[in-house]
Parts: structure tokens; C-alpha cells; sequence
């Protein structure tokens, strides 16, 4: 608590962008929070210098009411992808999925298909 109020009154912010995902009596949400406090609800997103990657993938393959299975297989596409044009190696990925029942840990995914360079 200490470190978030100095953080705040420091001469250096931090910037932060963040994905905000629950569920509630309408059904899942998801919202994306830039660093400027602008919110959006979105119906996929990603981040980072990834995000630059993957966006398209997400764009182009994205379905409303996917599978648990068809969402990992996406996220597969998108981690291969990561993994050929990003030049930081990322060999595994930690996946959380949100459900009405809570969270459920998939652990670390792996890509089905091994980078190529």
C-alpha cells in the first residue's frame, strides 16, 4: 500500500495499460484500460509488443461464442506467431481463463507447432 501511494505521488508515473475481463448476470466482458484511463469494451484484445503481431490473427479468426478449444487453438496461432517474429524467445505462455465459476489455471501453454525462422 506504501509503494502504490509514493508511486502515485512520484514525478515518474508509470504508464499501464490493462485487460479487464468478469463475468456477470449479461455474461462475459471484456475491456481494455490505455494507460490514459480511456476504457473500451472489446470482444478480444491483446497487448504489448506481441499485440502488434497478433492483432491480425485475433482480427481475422476470432469467433463470438468460441469453444474453450477453438479459443486455445486461436491463442496457438497467435503464440507461433509471437514466437517467428518476435525476437525475444517466450518458449511458453501462462493462460488464465475467466468463467462465471471464477478463474481456472491452464498452467503454461505450449505452440502445437515449433517455430521457424
Amino acid at each position: 500500500r506504501r509503494n502504490m501511494a509514493d508511486a502515485l505521488r512520484s514525478q515518474r508515473p508509470k504508464y499501464v495499460n490493462m485487460l479487464i475481463a468478469g463475468v456477470d448476470d449479461d455474461g462475459p466482458s471484456l475491456f481494455f484500460l490505455d494507460y490514459l484511463a480511456s476504457i473500451i469494451q472489446v470482444p478480444f484484445a491483446v497487448h504489448g509488443y506481441g499485440g502488434m503481431f497478433t492483432l491480425s490473427i485475433m482480427d481475422r479468426h476470432y469467433k463470438k461464442d468460441m469453444s474453450k478449444e477453438e479459443a486455445l487453438a486461436l491463442l496457438d496461432k497467435c503464440i507461433v506467431e509471437i514466437q517467428k517474429r518476435f525476437l525475444v524467445d517466450s518458449p511458453q505462455f501462462k493462460v488464465r481463463v475467466v468463467t462465471k465459476n471464477g478463474t481456472e489455471d491452464m498452467g503454461f501453454v505450449k505452440p502445437a507447432a515449433p517455430a521457424t525462422v
